[in-house]
């Protein structure tokens, strides 16, 4: 039985970045490819033991090593990237990264053969099936175990702010959902996921976690796919909320506002604040609002006593935290909006403006 442990919280501020890509043909649409390149092929040493596949062939992940700082983080998402990009060029495929990939049919794409994923596969049914999501997690260590409870509870309300700057999923099976990022909803049919409840402690998440595992409802630790989730493992955050993002400087937008969140949060806990302990109901009518209208989306405010245009809370945020990354952000076209504009124009520039 895979369970995690308090004692795996030992260090603050420490960084790790997940990122889901869609492996495409030369045409950039998405193709089987992951049994060639995680297991066909060795991979660059700046892959070994970071790249994995996931639930369809055309799915593949890549890691970052444990990062010590922002900058450290920034250089070693660079650098997995363009290994990965590398790594896929020389076996003729490509590699492109959205919430969703506006031309994947999910009945014409090939699911892995990889045990864990037939496994959900048989117990979940349709909803994995048809599960053709690609996102971006960001882990943030903290060194105790309450704590990361505590601040995966208030770090809630900021995840639909992220949802909605990140939003970059408007087309699903081939067709426009009127959403900014179906991929949240999609991922949201599976169970175990979306905007989770208040744990008391780390004990009271644990003993979710291991009453999760021991009545067969999962597998492993690992399938609770919230949108946050103090990782009993790994000792950190996990921040698993955004699309995912072609273009290296928004993924590093959102490891910049996650540690400072974070890190502000930290700072708080330690100074005795009890925090909003906030209801998941209006949560996620905010992440609600984000997929739906992602750049234009407004939010209940942290009381839940008013909406706020996002523009207005990214400032608020931005100017809070010290952060520039969520400006730039919301100052740039939305991901949803160019997906939708290029696909009007040309089917062949949407694809293209996907790829690494």
């Amino acid at each position: 039985m895979e369970l995690g442990s308090a004692d795996a919280f030992d260090r603050m501020g420490t960084l790790g970045v997940e990122e889901e890509f869609f492996v495409v043909d030369e045409d950039g649409r998405p193709t089987a490819g992951t049994d060639t390149l995680v297991y066909g092929a060795d991979p660059p040493a700046t892959l070994e033991g970071k790249l994995d596949h996931e639930l369809f062939k055309s799915v593949i992940e890549i890691q970052t090593p444990r990062c010590e700082s922002l900058a450290e983080a920034r250089e070693q998402v660079r650098e997995v990237r363009a290994a990965l990009v590398a790594h896929a060029e020389s076996h003729d495929y490509q590699i492109a990264a959205a919430g969703l990939h506006p031309l994947a049919k999910w009945r014409e794409l090939e699911h892995a053969s990889k045990p864990r994923y037939r496994a959900q596969l048989d117990r979940i049914q349709y909803p994995q099936h048809r599960n053709t999501t690609a996102g971006l997690h960001v882990h943030v260590g903290v060194d105790d175990a309450d704590k990361a409870t505590w601040i995966a509870n208030e770090i809630r309300w900021a995840l639909p702010v992220m949802l909605a700057l990140s939003a970059n999923s408007p087309f699903w099976n081939g067709f426009d959902t009127g959403l900014a990022s179906a991929r949240a909803k999609i991922f949201e049919n599976l169970p175990n996921t979306g905007m989770p409840t208040m744990f008391r402690d780390f004990e009271a998440y644990a003993d979710f976690e291991r009453t999760m595992v021991e009545t067969g409802s999962i597998n492993d630790r690992g399938e609770l796919w919230y949108d946050v989730r103090p990782h009993s493992d790994h000792g950190t955050v996990e921040v698993r909320t955004p699309d995912g993002q072609s273009d290296t400087e928004r993924v590093l937008a959102f490891v910049e506002y996650t540690k400072a969140l974070v890190e502000d949060l930290a700072a708080r806990y330690e100074d005795g604040e009890s925090g909003y302990r906030h209801r998941r109901e209006p949560l996620d009518e905010n992440k609600w609002r984000a997929l739906r209208h992602g750049h234009d989306a407004e939010l209940l405010d942290r009381e839940f006593e008013r909406s706020v245009p996002l523009g207005e809370l990214v400032d608020r945020e931005a100017e809070r935290l010290g952060v520039t990354g969520i400006r730039q952000l919301y100052g740039a076209e939305s991901g949803a909006s160019q997906q939708r504009r290029l696909r009007e124009e040309n089917l062949d520039e949407l694809c293209a403006s996907l790829t690494l």
